[in-house]
């Protein structure tokens, strides 16, 4: 049984007994941590049915979830969290893919055909991401290296059990594993679910629990700078952490003149986890993501490529290992500075081909990023035989504005023809850029 994460769970249980673990703001409930142990044990799973075999299943942050999880745990299984937002026939579908025991249906547990043991007692957990092939990727992970990430995080982050993170972001998604659920389980860190990601419900929120820490991204820190809300909601608030998606500086800067505190950068990946933190929240300011985190290397590579190297990287199937430490490149194009800070630079492999002539994407997002007042950026290009450039930007300024100060910074073949200027980009059920919506939005019909 992945027995690694349950006897971690059963020392914070020890040690944290009666305090609270956690409170779900739109129904006002709260669980100590004895309490979810004994939500957890309600659920009187069969360990000898669901040892190794994976269980899929897709529920709403709050106490459920976590009792749920641990019941998994404890039964010796290997939990694969959904959307919440996911249909239940796709659900199934990813569930009969991935070969999975069982199929939490909302109700009970649905046994599947074709259903595949995990040898490895220490295998705990499956990530599903996508990658750049639009189809669900299994990324399998022990024990081992989920409690290594949520050590990595906390201890670089200096989150402790006196904090309180405010949980917008999902259990299940690799940001909320590394920045709240294990960090509740392993360190004892209790944690609010926010009613809504919506800046008076946030606001409000704030000032009924007090939270210390809000984890999030981009999109949720532009709607709070935006908004009509009091600075004073926030005064429990001590760290912002923005990551899913790189945060303009425009808005790093006026969150830290509106609420006073700044928001700290934070870069990883479904396949390493945490990566890299902006500490002081000064790289933020200028479009950086901080240095990596304590316990995990990042190298240099080809053509700007960087390797992460941690004993939270993920193992299975992936032969880049070194001692117990997985190694994993992300598709991102990064730059160093002298102090090791990383600055992204964009997505590698985005090279097109555009009237005979090759251009890589990510250089002219960045130069998109560049131009006053362009806060969000997305670049494409549009199917057919003849592919024409596109991008989206979140601005106050028009497409005709933004276009001409491209015109001395950049060739005019690399400038974008087709345009969407918009208020907020569209987002995933997991906070992250929905980039199929802006396709559309850039390349649909006239």
């Amino acid at each position: 049984m992945s027995g690694q994460l349950h006897e971690t769970w059963r020392k914070t249980l020890r040690r944290r007994g009666d305090a609270h673990a956690v409170a779900e703001a739109a129904t006002g409930r709260t669980a100590s941590f004895r309490e979810l142990e004994a939500g957890a044990a309600a659920f009187s799973f069969d360990a000898t049915a669901l040892r190794g075999r994976a269980v899929v299943f897709a529920l709403p942050n709050g106490i459920r979830w976590l009792g749920f999880f641990l019941a998994l745990q404890r039964a010796g299984a290997v939990a694969v969290p959904l959307d919440p937002a996911e249909p239940a026939a796709a659900q199934r579908a990813i569930a009969e893919s991935l070969r999975a025991g069982y199929w939490w249906d909302g109700h009970t547990l649905v046994a599947l055909p074709r259903a595949r043991r995990f040898r490895d007692p220490a295998t705990c957990l499956i990530k599903l991401t996508s990658g750049t092939t639009g189809r669900p990727r299994p990324l399998v992970f022990t024990a081992g290296q989920m409690l290594a990430d949520a050590r990595q995080v906390t201890r670089t982050m200096g989150i402790r059990p006196r904090d309180l993170n405010y949980a917008l972001i999902p259990f299940g998604h690799s940001y909320g594993l590394g920045n709240l659920t294990l960090p509740l389980i392993a360190q004892g860190v209790p944690l609010v679910c926010g009613a809504a990601p919506l800046p008076q419900a946030i606001a409000a929120d704030f000032a009924r629990w007090q939270p210390t820490v809000l984890p999030s991204v981009p999109a949720v820190f532009r709607a709070l700078v935006a908004a009509d809300v009091a600075r004073e909601a926030f005064a429990s608030l001590r760290m912002a952490i923005s990551a899913g998606a790189p945060l303009a500086p425009e808005t790093a800067r006026a969150f830290a003149a509106k609420f006073g505190r700044r928001i700290h950068a934070f870069y990883g990946s479904s396949e390493t986890g945490g990566i890299a933190y902006d500490r002081m929240g000064a790289a933020t300011l200028a479009g950086g993501v901080g240095r990596p985190l304590l316990g995990v290397s990042v190298r240099a590579g080809r053509g700007g490529r960087i390797e992460v190297s941690s004993a939270a990287v993920f193992t299975w199937g992936n032969r880049r290992q070194a001692r117990g430490r997985g190694r994993w490149s992300p598709p991102d194009q990064a730059a160093r500075d002298a102090r090791g800070g990383l600055t992204l630079l964009g997505r590698r492999g985005t090279t097109v081909k555009l009237g005979g002539r090759r251009l890589n994407l990510g250089e002219v997002a960045a130069r998109l990023r560049q131009v006053a007042g362009v806060r969000d950026v997305w670049v494409g290009v549009s199917g057919g035989g003849e592919p024409v450039l596109g991008a989206a930007v979140v601005t106050s300024r028009s497409a005709t504005e933004v276009r001409l100060a491209l015109h001395d910074a950049i060739a005019g073949w690399k400038i974008p023809r087709r345009w969407a200027v918009l208020a907020e980009f569209p987002l995933t059920a997991r906070g992250k850029t929905d980039t199929r919506a802006l396709h559309a939005a850039v390349f649909g019909a006239r």
